[in-house]
């Protein structure tokens, strides 16, 4: 008899149910990474299959005024093993390291931390070893910056020395070295902390350098171009196998011509460097260390050297940025990665009072040919104790026994300080009213460029400071007193200027009141040498029309000013200064620039005036107690150290060129200022002539 055996209905049921739960949620899956994550998934098997391979783009050049080279790119080599491309034999293998060790004097074996490439620190077969684990089809670098003859000698070997090769990259050369790194800068790799933004440029962080300082930073982007991208398509080992599709060809960087004449750079420089060694074999001590020159056409704002010194040599930094070197020049405490002629301010001294003489004979507080008497010494009394003779105040002039009655332009020609006292704070009933005022002082002084940015196409730009009575209560909690005014009328006290500053008042006074934006790149040039864009003089305030301009329509007269700087100025200076310069005002300030140089008397008289040729200038004195000065015991009361500064234009009639030099702890401003000025433009002028036989 035969058994059947039979399954409950709802067994059959209940496996039916499973068997469709199951299915749908196959489907349900297939749906999800078929449909809803199709995107996703066929991303990650494309970058799986893919790679994009970055193209690196040229850099572009540096020239100067001439057209001779600044900045070159010259090429490098380094040699490169390909782990997976290497013999099958290890005694082949060994064979090649060896080679490769005994001609590039890598090490065969050196035991360390993994390091970045060309580090030394690993040996030849540490660096496979960690290229075969990581990606076996990537090049590996072994030697990086080897010497052209090396690199031959290699490219003739190569064919016995699979998965080995040599590529040419380009490194920056920098033919005029420390005589223009303040200016030009230099390349470092991409900072840590920048990765991420650089990479949304297309930058390689491991490859790819940046501008660290100088032209080299402040147009990275003209200079760096845009680099390529190609796709390959690669198999499970990583191992390339053809291109896909039409590569982006690398966009090279444009090249830059600058306003700077490198000859007139050079003898800046000797005459700076000749006056301070001067200075220090007089002391029988390293007196002063710091010092800066900065020539510029006053009629463009064109910088035709500018010279700041310490400095730094940047073609040790071309190819790797030496550890033990940056250390060296980031602890030195003058700082030589500063740009002196602009990153730093100083007390300017009696340079300053340039401001305090247009602004008193502007405002009417003195008529030019009334006199003041200067005994060397006048006292005011303090406001709140008049008869307390031990609560006044001696202010003295630098010449002792005085210069007695002076009037406005042998004021300036002499510097009298007891002059400048008075028309700058008042006295008594000479003059009344508190004279210019310190509220009036800003007015001007921001006028003539001080205590602002004035947008140089260069970082680092410091902004100086044009102390008020509002500033003193902020940030010492003392009211403004009439001292205070007396001291900032002559430079003095919390006033603080860059070389730059300096030189742009002395210019704006040369060239007729037009505060002209100071810029050192003069054109864009492509790969063939031809214009692409000029950057045109811009004027960025004309003191003497009276009118307020808007900084956004001053940015609309000047197109060609780089967007950095624009949106620098207009930040900086929401609209021009409102002041309107009388009839002659300038004339008579300009004269007694002129008498500086000419009159027998002027301050500069003896050591500034140049043969043949008419010149308008200004010295400065500029007491000062930093830190330095302190610890040297320098800073005694009545006899502070002090820094020079002397500042010219000529031809006084036209002026073409302003000249401004300062040397840190350089005492008198005349005797070691001047004679650098002095030289720079007479240089000037016979290269002009030489040009113009040539």
């Amino acid at each position: 008899m035969n058994q059947h055996s039979t399954v409950p209905a709802w067994r059959l049921r209940l496996t039916l149910l499973a068997v469709g739960i199951l299915l749908l949620v196959f489907i349900g899956r297939l749906f999800n990474l078929q449909v809803l994550q199709h995107a996703t998934y066929s991303s990650r098997a494309d970058d799986n299959r893919f790679d994009r391979i970055s193209i690196p783009a040229g850099r572009g050049v540096i020239y100067d005024a001439n057209g001779s080279l600044l900045v070159r790119n010259l090429p490098s080599f380094n040699v490169y093993i390909t782990p997976a491309n290497l013999p099958d034999s290890d005694a082949e293998i060994e064979a090649i390291y060896l080679r490769l060790s005994e001609i590039t004097g890598v090490p065969l074996d050196q035991q360390g931390p993994p390091a970045a490439a060309c580090v030394a620190g690993r040996g030849i077969r540490q660096l496979v070893e960690e290229g075969l684990t990581n990606r076996p089809f990537d090049r590996w670098p072994i030697a990086c910056d080897i010497d052209e003859m090396t690199a031959r000698i290699l490219r003739q070997q190569q064919i016995d020395m699979p998965g080995v090769t040599i590529e040419a990259v380009p490194v920056r050369q920098y033919p005029t070295g420390v005589l223009t790194s303040a200016v030009i800068g230099y390349l470092g790799p991409i900072p840590a902390a920048q990765v991420d933004f650089w990479e949304s440029l297309g930058f390689l962080p491991d490859r790819d350098k940046v501008g660290y300082g100088g032209i080299e930073l402040a147009y990275q982007n003209i200079l760096a171009g845009t680099n390529g991208l190609k796709l390959v398509e690669k198999d499970v080992a990583g191992a390339q196998l053809h291109e896909v599709g039409p590569a982006n060809p690398a966009v090279p960087g444009s090249s830059l011509r600058l306003t700077l004449d490198t000859r007139l750079q050079a003898i800046a420089t000797t005459a700076l460097q000749n006056r301070m060694e001067f200075l220090n074999r007089l002391a029988g001590d390293v007196r002063t260390s710091i010092g800066a020159v900065i020539a510029m056409n006053p009629q463009t704002g064109e910088i035709l050297a500018m010279v700041s010194i310490p400095s730094y040599e940047n073609n040790r930094l071309a190819r790797f940025i030496p550890e033990y070197y940056f250390r060296q020049l980031s602890e030195d405490a003058t700082r030589p990665l500063i740009n002196q002629a602009i990153s730093l301010s100083f007390p300017p001294g009696s340079s300053f009072k340039m401001v305090t003489a247009l602004g008193a004979l502007n405002e009417g507080i003195i008529d030019p040919n009334r006199t003041l008497f200067d005994p060397g010494l006048i006292t005011i009394q303090n406001q709140y104790f008049p008869n307390d003779p031990g609560k006044a105040k001696d202010f003295v002039c630098w010449k002792k026994d005085g210069h007695g009655n002076v009037d406005f332009v042998h004021g300036i020609a002499f510097s009298c300080n007891v002059y400048f006292y008075k028309i700058g704070g008042g006295f008594e009933d000479e003059v009344p009213g508190g004279g210019l005022g310190i509220d009036n002082l800003n007015v001007y002084a921001r006028a003539l460029g001080y205590g602002s940015l004035l947008g140089i196409d260069l970082p680092g730009e410091e902004d100086g400071l044009i102390p008020n009575p509002e500033w003193k209560r902020l940030n010492l909690g003392e009211s403004w007193s009439t001292g205070d005014t007396y001291i900032t009328v002559v430079g003095q006290g919390f006033v603080g200027a860059t070389p730059l500053q300096v030189l742009t008042s002395i210019a704006t006074l040369a060239n007729g009141g037009r505060v002209m934006w100071p810029h050192v790149v003069r054109d864009v040039l492509d790969g063939e040498g031809n214009l692409v864009q000029r950057f045109e003089p811009c004027v960025l305030w004309d003191i003497g029309d009276g009118v307020l301009i808007p900084s956004s329509e001053i940015a609309a007269d000047c197109p060609s000013l780089p967007p950095d700087v624009r949106e620098l100025l207009i930040a900086e200076h929401p609209e021009s200064p409102d002041i309107l310069l009388g009839p002659g005002v300038l004339d008579l300030v300009r004269e007694g620039m002129r008498l500086v140089v000419e009159d027998d008397e002027g301050t500069a008289h003896n050591y500034a005036q140049l043969e043949g040729i008419s010149s308008g200038g200004k010295t400065g004195t500029g007491e000062f107690c930093d830190d330095t000065a302190f610890r040297r015991g320098l800073c005694i009361p009545g006899n502070w150290p002090t820094h020079s500064w002397y500042t010219a234009f000529a031809p006084f009639e036209n002026p073409e060129i302003v000249v401004v030099a300062f040397v840190y702890n350089g005492g008198e401003g005349a005797v070691t200022s001047g004679p650098i000025v002095k030289q720079v433009l007479e240089a000037y002028f016979q290269l002009k002539a030489i040009d113009a036989a040539g």
